[in-house]
């Protein structure tokens, strides 16, 4: 299995993302390889906040996120930042210099993130602040929020579970009626959901889901997004 796209941060973390999810063997080796490949696009001119950077031709093209769906040019370089550093929290083994570079990373996406529970009062200033309520809890938009989750998850911030708590109110606000929510990638949602502790919020959400994911649980494709998707539909089936 290949794990390291030499000109593709989005593919290599993709290819390391499905190995992780599906509990496949990354050899040693490899895996330190893949480590020094995320590492060394840290800090480039183009990162997302001097983190990790998309090569041109994905930042031109934008990138799909985990579970299939596309991910906006805008949120590209944010999503991308936020996966490798969930990848990196991940992998074994993790060389010294790479876990520096980690943690530096670490803290300047909580510098945008923010506090756990900040108080200061909403900007009056006309603009629609979706997700002021619940800041620390959410980021920028759904798929940027779900990033953000899925690094947390992962061992990454501080104060996880407020920070859940908050992020799952604001969810919660956003249901439709077919089981989807406004602003949030059904699939790439549920791809953190069904890593959260069951908490009754958590699971509030994964019942909600649950009706859409019937159908996609009984399948087993031979795509490898529709392959995450089923499996995905299964462990929250099994959950709730």
């Amino acid at each position: 299995m290949r794990f390291l796209f030499p000109h593709s941060l989005s593919q290599t973390l993709d290819a390391l993302s499905a190995a992780l999810f599906f509990h496949q063997n990354i050899p040693t080796e490899q895996a330190r390889k893949a480590c020094a490949f995320i590492a060394s696009r840290y800090a480039l001119p183009t990162a997302y906040a001097g983190t990790f950077a998309l090569f041109p031709a994905e930042r031109r093209a934008g990138i799909r996120l985990f579970t299939g769906e596309r991910g906006t040019n805008a949120g590209a370089r944010h999503i991308a930042a936020q996966e490798a550093c969930r990848v990196l929290l991940r992998l074994q083994p993790r060389p010294a210099a790479i876990r520096t570079t980690l943690r530096a990373a670490g803290l300047i996406l909580l510098q945008r993130v923010g506090p756990a529970a900040p108080r200061d009062p909403k900007p009056d200033d006309g603009q629609l602040h979706w997700n002021w309520d619940y800041r620390g809890g959410t980021y920028c938009c759904g798929p940027c929020t779900v990033a953000f989750w899925r690094h947390l998850l992962a061992g990454g911030y501080d104060h996880h579970a407020p920070r859940l708590a908050r992020g799952l109110a604001c969810l919660r606000t956003l249901r439709k009626d077919d089981h989807t929510w406004r602003s949030f990638p059904f699939w790439y949602t549920l791809s953190a959901l069904v890593e959260m502790p069951p908490t009754r919020p958590a699971l509030d959400e994964m019942r909600f889901a649950a009706p859409r994911c019937q159908s996609a649980a009984s399948r087993h494709p031979a795509d490898p997004i529709a392959q995450r998707r089923a499996e995905i539909a299964r462990r929250l089936l099994a959950r709730v």
